[in-house]
């Protein structure tokens, strides 16, 4: 095990047309890279973790609250994966890591940074979206961490066009990341 692939927030609410924070079209156009992305870090037997952000009903002090509208609730369908990518997690969630992130980065908070040190992971790939909020934030804390990052740049998306092409820039020209 040599790498780890990072699906960030790819849930119904970021993703489905009636999602509560959806990407739309941009999000759902990713579903087959993605998908085919896990299978191959899964059949190389790289670490695939599902990095998903979770919300809690009624919760004001979360620094959410003031930007964005509830979503990714605990126990809501909406936190749910999207699609054949949750198909990919429940064929392969025996060797697949699903973690609970209350903040942008995949690392904030979290248990990420240790499962990639037990496994000697230094080389982290990033999928999913929001390019430029959550994938973003990741890519950065991971930067911070001395990771080599790679970003799938076809299988990434946000419902921000604008936002979404500055931090394909900022990954290669700011974090050293390989976007290909």
């Amino acid at each position: 095990m040599k790498r780890a692939l990072l699906v960030i927030d790819y849930t119904v609410d970021f993703v489905a047309p009636d999602g509560k924070l959806t990407c739309g079209e941009p999000g759902q156009a990713l579903e087959g890279k993605i998908v085919s992305i896990i299978e191959e870090f899964i059949a190389s037997g790289d670490l695939v973790v599902f990095a998903n952000d979770v919300h809690y009903e009624g919760d004001t002090l979360h620094p959410e609250t003031k930007l964005f509208p509830p979503h990714n609730l605990y126990r809501t369908a909406g936190r749910d994966l999207y699609g054949k990518v949750k198909t990919a997690y429940e064929k392969n969630k025996d060797v697949c890591i699903f973690l609970d992130k209350t903040r942008y980065s995949a690392f904030a908070g979290t248990k990420l940074g240790i499962l990639l040190a037990e496994r000697r992971i230094m080389d982290v790939h990033l999928v999913g979206v929001c390019t430029d909020i959550c994938v973003l934030h990741t890519a950065v804390d991971a930067y911070n961490s001395g990771y080599s990052i790679t970003v799938h740049a076809d299988a990434v998306a946000s419902f921000n066009a604008q936002g979404h092409d500055w931090a394909l820039g900022h990954f290669k020209g700011s974090l050293g990341a390989n976007v290909i």
